[in-house]
């Protein structure tokens, strides 16, 4: 079992010191976050690593998960899509089911709560439900809504609105509602099955599982297969750096519970790659995270050439492994690659081509801007400063109006 001590050497001795003192201070507390699934996307990674350290500390936390049938995740996803800008529209059957979903929920839950952190709008419902049970209500958005499609966010806005606080992943997400606002960063855990260091036989071994050569050198991008993540875009880019250079592209991505889209796209990348042997289109299971580490630390230049982005921890994955990365220039991805010093970023399928090709062609500069990333992402992405941020907003929340924590 990995503790808290296990971080020490990574992130340094006062880092971890500093989470139990934070933990001292709040006392014992109730902690329960609630999502849409269990496996698959960053938000469930980012809790099954997080609830056990945050019981570490002495907080009783807890993670369940909302259950709901395809026409709700339809919904919900059409949700996700209008938050980041599409238009999408929703009748009053659809409106009036994704209520009736988070009601029924609502009644298997039987705790009581000091805290509770809401991960997106598919639970968001559930305080018309419970509000009495839980004496702070947070809601939590890891989706870009800078620019929402505003019907669905005028319906949402009167749900998050009645929370005590809301939190953000950027300051470019904030919006307009009556109650406080935190910014925290989402994180990965450096010792997980997908970021922990790996010796070159492990890596070999899943490459030849996997039938993926080495001959060439790889191009990779690792994500959900959604239109956002603009993997066609990918296989683009691709083309125009084959003509000059010769390269492997994988395009390696799973499957989330709440996502009925993804085999639509997932259909669409498949036939955009049909009888290119130079490209390799992945589908792994949720729980593929060795397969996925050894796959990003065998590339040579790692993509998330998305055209939305909440954050985008595969970034922050292939930052800690000392990975050259270029994304889009969208959502959080700009707030861990800067031009020529962590990463590159690019708008169109074009300047991702130059892009790949330069370092490419620069070999000891992809190593420099490699090394720099990964020092970015210790300072920065990690999970516990994650915890630091949860807890510190706890504290704030019993604490109005206090700008200082003492220790």
């Amino acid at each position: 079992m990995i503790t808290l001590d296990d971080y020490r050497p990574i992130v340094g001795e006062e880092v971890v010191d500093q989470l139990f003192r934070l933990a001292e201070r709040l006392g014992p507390r109730c902690f329960v976050h609630v999502n849409s699934t269990r496996k698959g996307g960053g938000v469930a990674e980012i809790l099954s690593r997080a609830v056990p350290l945050l019981n570490q500390v002495g907080l009783d936390t807890k993670w369940e998960v909302i259950e709901g049938d395809p026409a709700f995740f339809e919904v919900t996803k059409a949700f996700h899509n209008a938050l980041q800008g599409q238009n999408v529209r929703l009748n009053q059957s659809l409106l009036n089911h994704y209520q009736e979903i988070n009601r029924e929920n609502a009644q298997r839950f039987t705790w009581e709560a000091d805290f509770i952190l809401v991960h997106d709008p598919q639970p968001a419902w559930l305080i018309n439900e419970m509000r009495s049970r839980v004496k702070h209500w947070i809601w939590r958005c890891h989706i870009d809504v800078s620019k929402p499609n505003i019907k669905v966010w005028k319906f949402l806005r009167e749900i998050v609105s009645k929370y005590d606080a809301s939190v953000f992943s950027m300051s470019q997400f904030a919006q307009n509602l009556p109650h406080p606002q935190y910014l925290i960063r989402p994180s990965i855990d450096p010792l997980s099955e997908k970021n922990r260091e790996l010796t070159q036989e492990e890596i070999q071994e899943v490459l030849d599982r996997l039938e993926i050569e080495r001959d060439k050198p790889i191009i990779l991008q690792v994500s959900r297969f959604d239109s956002f993540k603009d993997p066609l875009g990918v296989i683009q880019a691709f083309h125009m750096v084959r003509k000059h250079t010769p390269c492997r592209l994988i395009l390696a991505g799973g499957e989330a519970t709440d996502d009925p889209e993804g085999a639509e796209t997932l259909a669409e990348v498949k036939e955009a790659a049909q009888g290119e042997p130079d490209i390799n289109v992945l589908l792994l299971p949720p729980d593929a995270h060795h397969d996925i580490n050894a796959l990003q630390r065998a590339a040579d230049i790692i993509l998330q050439k998305s055209t939305r982005e909440g954050f985008g921890l595969t970034v922050t994955e292939a930052m800690w492994k000392g990975k050259p990365v270029i994304g889009g220039a969208v959502g959080g991805i700009v707030l861990q690659l800067r031009d020529y010093n962590t990463g590159f970023l690019v708008n169109s399928p074009e300047g991702c081509a130059f892009r790949i090709r330069y370092l490419l062609h620069r070999p000891e500069l992809a190593k420099r801007i490699g090394k720099l990333a990964q020092e970015f992402a210790r300072e920065h992405f990690l999970i516990t400063r994650n915890i630091r941020d949860y807890l510190t907003l706890l504290s704030l929340l019993e604490n109005p109006g206090s700008r200082v924590i003492e220790l």
